[in-house]
Parts: C-alpha cells; sequence; structure tokens
C-alpha cells in the first residue's frame, strides 16, 4: 500500500474493480478540494511492482485535520475507504492502512464502512408511525449479515462505533439513516408506480401549473443558497455551508468530470422556486442538497424536481436513487419527521449504515491525544 497519483485513483474507481466496490462521491480525489482545513492523501491498495490503476485492489481519500498545538493529525475516511469490506481477513489491507497513518502523524482514524446495517420499506414504517417511536423500536424488514459480520470484526480489533458509550446522538459526521430508491431491474412505470397516491398527485398537480424543470449552472448558485437560507430557517436546521462552499464543490465536481454535480432548478411563471443538487458517480446516483421557497408551495416544485430527477438518474442506468440522510423518528409531531415522511413517499426504503468508526494509532501519546480530541467534541 502507498500513495498513488489523482489520475490514477480516478482510473481505479472507474474500472471493473473500483466499480465493484462501488466509491461514493466524498471518497472522490476531488472531494478534497472542497474541504478547505484539512489536506489530503490518496492510498492505494496492490501489488509492489507499480501503482498502475489495473494493478488497485482498493482505494482511500484520507483528510488529515491538525490537532491545534501539536503536530498531529486526526485522519478521517468519508465513507471510506473503498475496499474489500467482504473479505473476512480485514487485517489483510486495515493494518497497512494505518500503518500508513501513523507515518503520515495521525494520532487517530475514523472510517465509514459502505455495507448496510439494516433496512426497512416505506410501507412497513408508514404503518408503525407513533408518538415517541424511533427506527431501532421497530423490526428491520432486512439485517444485512455483511454488515452484522464487518460490525464484528471492527469491534474485535478495537474499533468503536460513533455514538456508542453515551457521548450523546449517533456522533456521525455523515448520516446514519439515508433513504434509497431502488432502480435496477425497474422502469419508469414501476418507479411511478411506487410513488404513493399524494407524490402522484403532487407531480400531476405541478405539470398542470406550468411548473419547469430545468439544469442549473454555476451561475444560479447564488439563488440555490438564498432558498436553501430559506428552507433551513422554515424547517429548523442549520448546514452551515457557505455559498462559497458550494460553489467549490460545484466547480471541484465537475472539473474531475464533468456533470458529476448537477443543479436541477423549478421555475414558475419565470420564477425559481426550488433547486437541488445531484451527484453521481458510476451508477450510483445522489440527492444531495434540497431548497425551496416559502411560498407558491401549492404547485409543488419539489415533487416536479424529485421525479424529473429519479427518471434522470434512471435513464443514464443508476442502480440506486440515494436521498441521503433521514431523522430516526418515527414520531409525526415531531418537525423532523416531515422530511421522512417526504422521502416515504417514492416508496424506496430507509438504510441504516453501519455508521462511522474510530480508533486511536498504537503509543500511549496517541491515546492521550484521542481521550482529548474525545472530549473536545463533547463539550462542543
Amino acid at each position: 500500500m502507498g500513495p498513488v497519483t489523482a489520475a490514477t485513483y480516478r482510473a481505479f474507481l472507474a474500472s471493473r474493480t473500483g466499480a465493484a466496490l462501488g466509491a461514493g462521491f466524498l471518497q472522490c480525489p476531488s472531494w478534497a478540494d472542497v474541504k478547505e482545513g484539512w489536506r489530503s492523501l490518496l492510498l492505494g491498495w496492490g501489488p509492489r511492482t507499480g501503482p498502475q490503476a489495473e494493478q488497485l485492489t482498493g482505494a482511500a481519500l484520507v483528510l488529515l485535520r491538525q490537532l491545534p498545538g501539536t503536530r498531529k493529525h486526526f485522519a478521517y475516511l468519508p465513507e471510506g475507504p473503498v475496499a474489500d469490506w467482504a473479505d473476512p481477513d480485514l487485517d489483510r489491507w486495515l493494518t497497512p492502512l494505518l500503518r500508513q497513518l501513523r507515518a503520515a502523524g495521525a494520532f487517530a482514524v475514523r472510517i465509514g464502512p459502505s455495507p448496510a446495517y439494516r433496512r426497512w420499506n416505506a410501507a412497513r414504517l408508514k404503518s408503525l408511525t407513533g408518538r415517541g417511536r424511533r427506527l431501532p423500536d421497530v423490526l428491520a424488514c432486512e439485517v444485512d449479515p455483511l454488515g452484522a459480520a464487518v460490525a464484528e470484526r471492527l469491534r474485535a480489533r478495537g474499533w468503536r462505533r460513533c455514538g456508542e458509550g453515551g457521548d450523546g446522538g449517533d456522533g456521525d459526521a455523515q448520516p446514519r439513516h439515508v433513504f434509497r430508491v431502488p432502480l435496477a431491474g425497474r422502469t419508469a412505470d414501476d418507479l411511478w408506480a411506487g410513488l404513493n397516491q399524494e407524490w402522484r398527485r403532487n407531480v400531476r398537480r405541478a405539470r398542470k401549473e406550468g411548473v419547469e424543470v430545468s439544469l442549473g449552472t454555476a451561475a444560479d448558485l447564488p439563488e440555490f443558497h438564498r432558498l436553501l437560507r430559506i428552507t433551513e430557517q422554515r424547517d429548523g436546521f442549520r448546514l452551515g455551508r457557505s455559498l462559497a462552499y458550494y460553489e467549490r464543490q460545484y466547480k471541484a465536481l465537475n472539473a474531475e468530470e464533468p456533470g458529476r454535480m448537477k443543479l436541477y432548478l423549478a421555475r414558475w411563471r419565470g420564477e425559481i422556486l426550488a433547486a437541488h443538487t445531484m451527484v453521481t458517480v458510476g451508477s450510483r446516483v445522489w440527492y444531495q442538497t434540497g431548497a425551496s421557497a416559502d411560498h407558491r408551495r401549492e404547485v409543488r416544485p419539489s415533487n416536479a424536481l424529485q421525479w424529473r430527477m429519479l427518471l434522470d438518474a434512471h435513464e443514464r442506468g443508476a442502480e440506486v436513487y440515494d436521498m441521503r440522510g433521514v431523522p430516526s423518528t418515527l414520531d409525526p409531531d415531531e418537525r423532523p419527521f416531515g422530511l421522512l415522511r417526504w422521502k416515504l413517499g417514492t416508496g424506496g426504503q430507509v438504510v441504516e449504515t453501519l455508521g462511522e468508526w474510530e480508533t486511536p494509532l498504537s503509543g500511549t501519546a496517541n491515546h492521550t491525544l484521542y481521550r482529548a480530541f474525545q472530549a473536545y467534541l463533547t463539550r462542543r
């Protein structure tokens, strides 16, 4: 294992092996250009004979954040590494990774294994909502055996799942519960039939009212960001991301591959009422961020956008349309439930990922720094 170039890394992701491992956009080299305040490493596993893409068996984008007052770094692999998690001998590739990170000055590492843990179908969850109820209270439709095995293997090696141990919340930087709409083997008519009655009615309403959906450009990002601030205030959440962040993301991802990040706009009588972003890597598609105005919501611009994005993802051969994070609450009286309810209407699945896992790297000093770092995160 060792450093690889961005070109080699990208070629690996596009190879048959890389595509089979299903890298997400947070493990693309371009993501390092999005994250200010972090330095990055691109690493690859493969034979010692050379770093050619066809020889690699796995790869990792590592973000390194320096701990103030020290020369040590916290290593973060968002939704990574891109590795064979089905390999029962994780040490075969995990040990070299930790060795590389220790040599880079990391005192601890956080990873985001790709296997799913549990799944709940939309139809099941709709019938099991109730006061005070949460996803862990509901028997899952499926427990992924690979996810369960990976969790046990990591625990046996001393890794800790973020949020366990009484530090509050789930502790993850990325959403642990996501919503995914399966696309493989389905027709456009199947997708339409999968929408619930309310969604179909709203898509028809948008069409009848003359809502027009189109692709935007970088020049439309300020309007997207303005609508996002309105959405945050209305729905009671705060992403805390600046316009510059989205401009940097749009530029970096599309420089890596044209069309990797798209901005969809919904206009009604010439006015932009909603704007959503979509990211594509290989056969995977993500609805990343959505924003909408407070007025004229009755013309249903967001439903029109999502239906168009679903169809576009299906047309390009995507296997899954990932709508990203959902809350774990099933209580209709709780404010965050509205987001889950909206996504459930597409007829997909709530997927609990394995979440993020951390471990300090060997050495007394590293363990001490890690404890101090955890105390800092708890206070924050």
